[in-house]
């Protein structure tokens, strides 16, 4: 089994799934606000501190996503996060994008930044002990778009990291995120999601990246969620899996769902039925969320001490529920538990 098959490996085994950390600063910002948190290099590192010391967090999670902030800042102790994850048996990993940037002349299309340099970052953070990182691209529902020049801009991208990571001996995640925003229907979603991940696998040849050394981080197809249409969590898993199917090659080891906007439980459910009898599927199915984890956490801690325990109480739930969900064993019943 190569390098890159033995982290895929150790991410994933058992029940487990990946702890998304890695909000940029402004995204975190504006969630701590709507709570009434300061956002301050201090107030993150103590947010990202109570998410990764949270006891037992290691039988549900394989490893953690950092941010760029984080992976250089120290827990309480002293201990640089990283190693800290290390310690815990779990991998630690790190967002290596640098966010989007207007794709062209649109004002609605993206296109995401950070290739210059990423050679560099990337001995940076191996140094520091990551294992693998994430890359995410984000591909927009709307009038006429997404357009394909947008979509292949994305996807060479995409492989042009794939390739410099396997180059260092770092797992890449690649995460083509077809966005919830919009009014869309689920079939255009559906129809969207599909195009990606063909387009992606694509530039993955050109640019000879091995597809058995990577992790795909998809969106689950859902309806856009300002379109009004009702779709069962049934329905979404069937959609879901008829896309993956017709557009992933079946060598990629591991399919780990984003949240995307979606609330925890809806989330959790939705994974669940995608994960029941895995529906044959050729590839391990886990989760990677970042909201999905931590905003009923946040919501609960608001900045203050003497709400750790209970928020790192409500992660571990969560993380638990998911756990259970990828193995198709979720009941809502069991969300009384905590």
């Amino acid at each position: 089994m190569s390098e890159l098959a033995q982290i895929v490996k150790k991410l994933l085994e058992g029940s487990k799934g990946i702890l998304a950390a890695d909000a940029s600063t402004p995204t975190l910002t504006k969630r701590f606000e709507k709570i009434g948190i300061e956002s301050t290099g201090e107030t993150r590192r103590r947010f990202r501190q109570l998410l990764v010391t949270t006891p037992n967090l290691e039988r549900y999670i394989g490893g953690v996503i950092l941010y760029d902030e984080t992976i250089h800042q120290n827990t309480d102790d002293g201990i640089n996060f990283a190693e800290y994850i290390t310690n815990r048996a779990i991998i630690s990993g790190i967002k290596v994008d640098q966010g989007t940037e207007p794709f062209g002349e649109s004002e609605e299309e993206k296109v995401t930044k950070g290739l210059e340099g990423l050679g560099e970052r990337l001995s940076e953070y191996k140094g520091l002990g990551a294992k693998f990182t994430k890359w995410r691209a984000v591909i927009t529902i709307g009038e006429g778009i997404p357009t394909r020049e947008c979509i292949e801009a994305n996807a060479d991208i995409l492989a042009q990291y794939a390739h410099e990571n396997q180059e260092k001996g770092l797992l890449p995640i690649i995460e083509p995120e077809v966005l919830i925003d919009g009014d869309h229907s689920i079939e255009k979603c559906e129809e969207v999601t599909k195009e990606t991940l063909k387009v992606v696998f694509d530039s993955m040849t050109k640019y000879g990246v091995d597809v058995t050394g990577i992790i795909l981080k998809p969106n689950m197809v859902l309806p856009g969620k300002d379109s009004g249409q009702i779709v069962s969590n049934e329905e979404i898993a069937k959609t879901t899996i008829r896309a993956l199917r017709n557009s992933v090659p079946t060598e990629v080891p591991a399919v780990v769902f984003l949240s995307g906007g979606q609330d925890a439980i809806s989330a959790t459910e939705r994974l669940n039925e995608i994960c029941k009898g895995k529906n044959n599927l050729p590839w391990e199915i886990s989760f990677s969320f970042e909201r999905a984890l931590e905003g009923p956490v946040m919501e609960i801690w608001k900045g203050r001490q003497e709400n750790i325990f209970s928020a790192q109480k409500a992660l571990l739930h969560r993380a638990k529920m998911n756990s259970l969900a990828r193995k198709g064993e979720y009941k809502k019943e069991l969300e009384d538990e905590q």
